[in-house]
């Protein structure tokens, strides 16, 4: 009976049940005959899981976050769910992530690669790596960065730059309503663009568009529940159709625009002048080109470039989307930063990062905007880089391991109201802002975002920027926007509103 709900759940029927049944059978002797023995390790307890399907029935595919957060409840703070035939342990609350993360940091610090990610990097740059090529690569990337001014006054005059050009571009819109998803994401892109490339592209640029579309569907596909059947059955999926075929035909597309911006730095190198990252990476492969276990390969410069791009466009872009619903759902609290900005910066010069230490409110509203969202609820999962034993369980080397982020933004015992948008949260009884050992929307421990700093300076620069020159004002009644996701899973995809952005 399972064989059709699982075809159901992949809007099969007739001939396309017919080759499930068979694949499925496949599948079940492979599975029985690697499962004869008993599974190494002493797993922490979970669900019952089926052969094959594991525990698809008890996880929601459109809002798996919370499934896990109900489970959590009822085996505690550390479980085993089945993905399919492969168990993984759920790691829930703040004591037991933070247990994990940084204080077992080194135990739990590698990169469980999912079958999807798989097909797509097959191990390769930063997101995807482990060992010495994950950390020679985040070594070098965040030293190149860094060199090129992130989380400097360089990369800040990029980012005030950038909310310029965002600020005209709406309001070459002549107060007609719009969606800013199209802008933001390309505000968003440029700045990565400016550190990989050294340049940035008009909003206008064709093929500048096409990257960020790609790159926006790419992270739609990757957060629907399509996604999740793969990464629990993707034997039998690559064989079927469905929106994993469009994230591998757009990956591939955005491989061979990245080739061609790095063919393009190669014939235009100058070696004591790099002008970027690419030109950075470039120079330290010539370097390392007689060394046969070099990691600066010109793969690994793709897959670091594709990494960087995903990550550096989408999240900051969509917590932007967030904010401006949410700010435009509670007018009280845009009208609050509307005055804080009015006091701190004026309207003679432009926001920058040093107003931010002066601007409390407005640094809160950012942090909740950012933990109510729960932007990557279950985190990239992580694995075990040797046996470990923990809380009484022994976890095998290589076992995928979920830190539940949802789970340490939204509980209950960290938070005064966890499933409501209020910024007291950060702030103090005088006003200040305070800080929060649960707030990991970046994640923690050794594989934290090492973007964190670049995202944290647009997100303060993009949005004080966006309200000292504009009020949002939605199309619908603001009590109308449904600030629930449209789209959760890898990511949570919000709604998509319209809004009147009136100049102040």
């Amino acid at each position: 009976m399972f064989l059709y709900s699982l075809a159901a759940a992949m809007g099969l029927n007739g001939p396309g049940t017919t080759l499930l049944f068979v694949l499925l059978s496949v599948l079940f002797i492979k599975w029985f005959l690697k499962h004869k023995q008993p599974w190494k390790g002493r797993l922490p307890p979970g669900p019952s899981a089926l052969p094959i399907l594991g525990n698809l029935f008890q996880v929601d595919r459109r809002a798996p976050n919370k499934s896990l957060m109900k489970l959590g409840e009822q085996y505690g703070p550390v479980f085993t769910i089945w993905l399919g035939s492969c168990p993984a342990v759920v790691l829930c609350g703040h004591e037991a992530v933070a247990e994990a993360l940084i204080e077992r940091g080194h135990d739990f610090s590698g990169r469980y690669v999912l079958p999807v990610f798989r097909k797509l990097a097959n191990g390769l740059g930063i997101a995807s790596s482990n060992g010495e090529r994950w950390k020679q690569l985040r070594r070098f990337t965040l030293s190149t960065l860094k060199n090129f001014g992130m989380g400097k006054k360089s990369v800040e005059q990029r980012n005030l730059e950038e909310a310029q050009f965002l600020v005209t571009a709406i309001r070459n819109k002549k107060d007609t309503s719009l969606s800013p998803n199209f802008l933001l994401r390309c505000a968003s892109s440029n700045i990565i663009c400016s550190l990989v490339f050294g340049d940035r592209f008009d909003y206008e640029d064709k093929r500048f568009l096409t990257l960020t579309e790609m790159i926006s569907e790419n992270m739609r596909v990757l957060s629907g529940p399509w996604i999740q059947l793969y990464n629990n059955f993707p034997t039998i999926l690559d064989f079927l159709p469905g929106p994993h075929k469009k994230l591998f035909r757009n990956s591939a597309d955005l491989q061979n625009f990245m080739n061609q911006m790095i063919q393009s730095h190669k014939e235009s190198l100058q070696k004591d002048v790099p002008r970027d990252f690419i030109d950075c990476f470039l120079i330290k492969m010539e370097e390392e080109q007689h060394k046969h276990d070099s990691e600066f390969i010109h793969m690994n410069l793709l897959w670091t470039i594709m990494d960087l791009f995903f990550a550096g466009t989408e999240t900051t872009s969509t917590t932007l989307q967030w904010a401006i619903q949410i700010l435009a759902k509670y007018p009280q609290v845009q009208e609050k930063i509307h005055s804080e900005i009015d006091e701190v910066v004026g309207s003679c010069r432009r926001p920058t990062v040093e107003d931010r230490a002066n601007m409390p409110y407005t640094d809160a509203v950012i942090h909740e905007v950012q933990r109510y969202i729960d932007l990557v609820p279950m985190s990239l999962p992580h694995t075990v880089t040797r046996d470990v034993e923990f809380r009484g369980y022994l976890i095998p080397k290589g076992t995928c391991v979920v830190p539940l982020l949802s789970s340490v933004l939204k509980g209950t015992s960290q938070w005064e109201t966890p499933e409501e948008f209020n910024p007291n949260h950060f702030l103090d009884e005088n006003g200040h802002f305070k800080k929060s050992e649960s707030f990991v929307a970046f994640s923690a421990g050794k594989r934290i975002c090492p973007g964190e700093s670049l995202a944290r300076m647009e997100l303060f620069l993009f949005l004080t920027t966006l309200l000292q020159s504009f009020v949002f004002k939605p199309v619908i009644d603001h009590k109308e926007i449904d600030i629930s996701p449209a789209i959760s899973g890898l990511a949570v995809v919000p709604n998509d509103y319209e809004f009147y952005f009136i100049s102040r």
